[in-house]
């Protein structure tokens, strides 16, 4: 797939075609459930009515996410009326109301924590941005029910998850937190304060990254919170933090990592790990001592990864969403 560093009409068009090609598709699927007993054993579809494509249900909420934002940002495309049509079907309350069935479930305090939490309030966030359409209204319950959580579960957490893959509290909150600022001032708050206490004295990063199966980057998903957290005091945390960004210290973070088996899902999260450090290094870049430098290292991420979105469906059911994080960063 041939696709631009710009986000531009065409290559929206590519990304709403690929993700409207698995959104619904129900096989293979992974399920991220406890059993408690025989009666739990059901179909993907029946268990989540909405979100049962898409290979799990974090990247099918994302991918909803994705093509949305597309739809409203390129409403003129030939994908958007599909969009709109299969969101009319979809994100309704009948169907929401089966997603807040299943967080009612025991044992489920841990389900897709923090990862779908984030990206179900950034998918909510992107609909609520056509209020002249139902759909934000429709996923309000299950909204509300994940800012519960991340409000329950926040000031237990003593210490972040500082992790290359689902459980880094860094990029979840990155989501939470723009939801937050529009949804729910407490919850806004919190974020806030719990990303002071964990990232705020962070001094002279010494990154080792990224490890075999990582998609994102710890260090520099934690510097893109920190730069929706702090505002105008960001570039003095981030030289603190990052004293020598183009130096040997940091080098790990500027190599583009390689892929050697895009058809094993976990050694294929590396594309991704290209993909979310161009969405990191392009936000960041107006904080850095040479903007330049970062958004060519930016540059160089996507091109490591742009070609190879549909590989594989290992890769193919969730990249797409990372390379529009990363090119709407710029």
């Amino acid at each position: 797939m041939a696709i631009t560093n710009t986000l531009d009409r065409a290559t929206a068009a590519r990304f709403a075609d690929l993700t409207l090609g698995h959104l619904t598709r129900e096989w293979p699927y992974k399920l991220d459930q406890i059993l408690m007993g025989p009666g739990d054993l059901a179909s993907p579809k029946i268990l989540h009515p909405v979100f049962h494509g898409s290979f799990d249900w974090h990247s099918c909420v994302h991918g909803w996410w994705q093509v949305m934002r597309l739809a409203r940002l390129f409403p003129d495309m030939p994908q958007a009326r599909a969009i709109e049509a299969l969101a009319d079907r979809m994100l309704v309350p009948a169907l929401i109301a089966g997603e807040v069935a299943y967080l009612d479930r025991p044992m489920t305090g841990g389900f897709e924590r923090p990862y779908g939490w984030g990206w179900l309030l950034a998918l909510h966030e992107e609909l609520a941005r056509r209020p002249d359409r139902p759909w934000a209204a429709a996923v309000a319950p299950l909204a509300r029910a994940f800012a519960a959580r991340f409000a329950d579960y926040l000031p237990k957490l003593i210490y972040p998850v500082r992790s290359g893959k689902h459980d880094c509290t860094a990029f979840a909150l990155v989501h939470a937190l723009r939801w937050a600022r529009g949804h729910d001032a407490a919850l806004a708050v919190l974020i806030e304060t719990r990303a002071q206490d964990w990232y705020g004295q962070d001094r002279d990063c010494r990154p080792f990254e990224p490890s075999g199966e990582d998609f994102l980057s710890a260090s520099l998903c934690e510097a893109t919170l920190m730069a929706a957290v702090l505002g105008t005091e960001f570039p003095a945390w981030l030289a603190a933090f990052l004293p020598d960004p183009f130096g040997a210290a940091t080098a790990c973070l500027r190599t583009p990592a390689v892929v050697s088996d895009r058809s094993d899902g976990r050694l294929a999260h590396l594309d991704g790990v290209n993909l979310s450090r161009a969405w990191c290094w392009r936000t960041i870049a107006d904080a850095l001592p040479d903007p330049a430098a970062a958004r060519a290292i930016a540059d160089a991420h996507l091109a490591q990864a742009l070609p190879h979105l549909a590989d594989d469906y290992m890769g193919e059911h969730w990249l797409a969403t990372f390379a529009l994080l990363a090119l709407e960063a710029d």
